[in-house]
């Protein structure tokens, strides 16, 4: 993933902050720029470059929420579909238990958020 990557993680200004809900489904805010090997509904794999900034958690599926950087545009990625992520900050590479490492890292910047405002 491109270094210039990391500079575009600071917290967009109409980025989610909060849990709530919608409709059915449970959505956390998410902050990371992720390269991801995804693979489309006609089967087709990619390689795309997140920067990602909610999980949706509803019934069946996930999805993780993010400006795909190959146009600019939001997208939501199913997670079942991620192959493979790569997360731009620590190099860190996953390429099993996806959805249990994006659910882990939402609760940890939860967890930050929570105590980030305790201080204030």
């Amino acid at each position: 993933m491109t270094n210039h990557a990391t500079t575009l993680l600071q917290h967009g200004r109409n980025a989610p902050n909060q849990e709530r809900i919608e409709g059915n489904w449970h959505v956390y805010p998410f902050d990371g720029a992720l390269e991801i090997d995804y693979v489309d509904q006609a089967g087709n794999p990619t390689r795309r470059w997140v920067i990602a900034r909610e999980l949706k958690v509803g019934p069946g599926k996930m999805l993780l929420g993010g400006i795909d950087m190959s146009d600019d545009g939001y997208r939501g990625f199913r997670v079942d579909r991620i192959e493979r992520l790569e997360d731009a900050e620590t190099g860190l590479v996953v390429d099993r238990n996806i959805l249990d490492w994006l659910m882990k890292r939402a609760e940890r910047q939860a967890k930050e958020r929570r105590k980030a405002l305790q201080r204030v």
